[in-house]
């Protein structure tokens, strides 16, 4: 399916726009493979999300999820189906677990001082594809992060909302998860990417 319809679409662009080079229309192709990836990514998991019936608690906690990883960034599986099957756990998952989870908020407040000094720790976590070279963009995400960290442990102590809290406080150990060396040597992947970059 997936070289089917890139193709279709390829056959198209070739013919609308003949004085496309073959760096360019790599460039095209690796860009529409990317989109049907992601696509066909968001609609398995809403799909699975829709038949759970917690399409809104993955909004939500999706939403939750952003805002820390916007600034700790983390790793990108390699392999598609193995990206499929971690946002799954992550996305509908960790939503489900946070709808009837408790966490005592003695523990919520131990797990999140260890949460904030771990992500202050190796954030922001970078890609072999976008490195963050830059040591002021560095220093800035991190701090960035770690504040967000420490909101986001605040307000999953003092929210009413089990789900809600749930999400902030589960976030944060996702997030951990994501940005940690282990992690990365588990998927074979390289850590600290920018400093290929740094003399």
């Amino acid at each position: 399916m997936k070289k089917y319809l890139i193709g279709h679409c390829m056959s198209l662009i070739k013919h609308e726009k003949p004085e496309l080079d073959e760096v360019k229309l790599e460039e095209i192709e690796y860009g529409l493979t990317g989109l049907y990836l992601t696509f066909t990514k968001v609609f398995i998991i809403l799909l699975l999300s829709a038949l759970l019936g917690i399409v809104r608690e993955y909004f939500i906690f999706l939403a939750i999820y952003i805002i820390i990883r916007t600034n700790a960034y983390g790793m990108h599986a390699k392999n598609s189906w193995i990206c499929l099957i971690i946002s799954t756990l992550s996305f509908v998952g960790v939503p489900l677990c946070a709808l009837y989870l408790v966490v005592p908020w003695q523990i919520k407040y131990l797990l999140g001082i260890l949460t904030i000094c771990y992500i202050f720790k190796y954030s922001p976590a970078d890609t072999q594809k976008r490195p963050i070279i830059n040591k002021q963009k560095r220093l800035r995400h991190k701090l960035s992060a770690t504040l967000t960290a420490i909101i986001f442990v605040i307000t999953s102590i003092f929210l009413t909302n089990n789900f809600v809290s749930n999400c902030f406080f589960m976030s944060l150990l996702l997030m951990c998860v994501m940005i940690s060396p282990i992690t990365y040597r588990i998927f074979h992947l390289p850590y600290n990417n920018y400093l290929k970059y740094v003399s």
